[in-house]
């Protein structure tokens, strides 16, 4: 009984573990779009912006949580990446950084969507001794509002409508 008990308590620690803010550290939110955009992976990237090294295990860690249960946070296994309404929380070492999203073709199974490249963000610029609390994800639309394949990182947060509007 003692032994299934201690399994638990471990297995719990291990699986989730309760999200409390850190002032010192980085949100990246990813929100919702219709289903078949959310269901499309963005994979985090983080290079040194002085080296040009990436820096993403090295010098970040992460764990995520669910926009709907942001409280209930999880370890990431392999790489670190968003889906649509999910936030990843970062403890980040100080220095400078370029954070970019990347979604390789070969990850956009199931999306009835006509740009099957792969689709990339711009570079958004962090500075842990100026800090930004909060960062964006948000996929891109051409000028007819329709979604071009790539991804766009803010500071501000995107409009809403019933999904995230996409950035143009």
């Amino acid at each position: 009984m003692t032994i299934s008990i201690i399994l638990f308590i471990f297995s719990t620690i291990c699986h989730s573990q309760d999200i409390k803010h850190n002032p010192w550290s980085l949100i990246i939110y990813r929100p919702e779009n219709s289903y078949h955009i959310n269901e499309i992976p963005c994979y985090v990237k983080f290079e040194d912006a002085i080296t040009k090294e990436d820096v993403t295990f090295s010098k970040i860690k992460a764990n995520y949580s669910w926009a709907s249960n942001p409280k209930d946070g999880y370890n990431y296994k392999k790489s670190y990446y968003l889906y649509g309404g999910m936030i990843m929380h970062t403890l980040i070492k100080p220095g400078k950084y370029n954070i970019t999203v990347y979604t390789p073709k070969d990850k956009l199974f199931n999306a009835e969507i006509e740009y099957k490249k792969d689709w990339n963000s711009n570079t958004f610029y962090y500075n842990t001794e100026n800090p930004t609390k909060v960062i964006f994800i948000s996929p891109t639309v051409d000028e007819n509002g329709f979604y071009n394949g790539n991804w766009y990182i803010d500071y501000k947060a995107p409009e809403f409508w019933k999904f995230t509007k996409g950035k143009k």
